[in-house]
């Protein structure tokens, strides 16, 4: 199916994770660029019978149902994590504020800063309030972590949520280096309790060859911040290393990472995490593999058909939020390893797509980014469950 057509998605199950590969990077001066060119058309002779407009919407042709709003008039909403009541919480980056939504939920919560932000936050550019990931044992210690940007540097912080309101705060990682663009952002926990956190090079390139540096990598430590024992390098931090910008994290069920990554003026990258792996940032961007001295990526895009942003795996599937892109891409994954041909969905309905995670009904929960390089329309930014069926 070519790309950019919108399809029906399979029939699939969602609460469970698969065996399989793949991998991806976005657009220049900054990852996250402007919103593509959209044609235009006449507008239809009027009609005297003839009913309004529909909403766009419930203009997804091919979904089994209709995009349905979980919750509107969210600015700048970036990271978002399914909690077990069945609502979410959604960071607001320039804002520097958690909020809880869900179908007819809408709530602010609580933090120590001025006027319940988060304190620390330093927005400007694609800093600011980024990432958060529940603990794995959330349900018992209610642990929230935090991917921030301040006046120093990008961190990780650990908060504990109850009634609405973040306490606690905890220093996890620090001395991230951050910049304007390519700050990295998304962290999430592994199968294996781990947490896993994606950096930019901050417009340091030579940085993300350093594996001493914690600029450019993807990141594991354990849930206190300090490092486990069999990380690839003695004493680092460093998971993976030789990325400009990764955006996305999603596991299969063989306890692989999937991870999208922002490139440069040409590709886009999806990836398949390796311990120890070196992706080739500065040096390679996008399908080569510098004569196999890196590791390639199992999927690329043109950067104005992506700017891939978050990430979630089913059992047949990745699901790659796109930004410049405007699209839903879906790569398939095939039993034997190999990715097939993505199809694209949402094309340009929603605009740009910031993060997608399962909902707590097994659809897809999707945060559109309008409100940043974006066309904003009546109701965004906006939380929408997509059906899988």
């Amino acid at each position: 199916m070519p790309r950019g057509r919108t399809a029906p998605l399979p029939r699939s199950a969602v609460a469970v994770l698969t065996a399989a590969l793949l991998a991806g990077c976005s657009g220049a001066p900054d990852a996250d660029g402007p919103p593509p060119a959209t044609s235009t058309s006449s507008p239809a002779a009027p009609a005297p019978a003839a009913p309004p407009p529909p909403d766009p919407l419930a203009a997804a042709v091919g979904f089994p149902g209709d995009p349905v709003d979980v919750a509107t008039g969210l600015d700048v909403p970036w990271g978002l994590a399914v909690l077990p009541d069945g609502t979410a919480l959604v960071t607001l980056r320039d804002q520097a504020r958690v909020v809880r939504v869900g179908p007819g939920v809408s709530t602010a919560v609580g933090a120590d800063g001025e006027q319940g932000r988060v304190p620390g936050v330093a927005p400007g550019g694609e800093g600011g309030l980024l990432g958060i990931a529940l603990s794995p044992d959330f349900a018992t210690d209610g642990h929230v972590f935090l991917y921030l940007t301040t006046r120093d540097d990008n961190r990780v912080v650990r908060y504990t949520l109850a009634q609405d309101r973040l306490t606690g705060a905890t220093e996890v990682v620090t001395g991230i280096p951050r910049n304007s663009t390519h700050n990295g952002g998304r962290i999430a926990f592994g199968p294996d309790g781990k947490l896993y956190v994606g950096t930019g090079d901050a417009q340091d390139r030579p940085s993300a060859q350093d594996v001493n540096s914690l600029g450019g990598k993807v990141l594991r430590v354990n849930a206190d911040g300090s490092i486990p024992p069999d990380n690839p390098f003695a004493g680092s931090r460093t998971w993976s290393y030789g990325h400009r910008n990764p955006q996305g994290f999603g596991w299969d069920a063989a306890g692989r990472l999937i991870a999208s990554e922002f490139g440069q003026d040409t590709w886009d990258e999806l990836n398949v995490i390796r311990p120890g792996g070196n992706y080739g940032w500065p040096q390679v961007e996008g399908p080569g593999d510098g004569g196999g001295e890196f590791i390639a990526p199992v999927q690329t895009w043109r950067t104005d058909e992506a700017s891939p942003s978050g990430v979630v795996v089913t059992p047949d599937a990745v699901y790659v939020a796109a930004l410049r892109g405007q699209k839903l891409w879906r790569v398939p994954l095939n039993p034997d390893g190999p990715t097939g041909t993505p199809d694209a969905y949402l094309d340009g309905t929603l605009g740009r797509l910031r993060t997608v995670e399962v909902g707590p009904d097994g659809t897809l929960w999707v945060l559109t980014s309008n409100t940043f390089r974006g066309e904003p329309r009546p109701g965004d930014d906006r939380l929408v469950s997509v059906p899988l069926t």
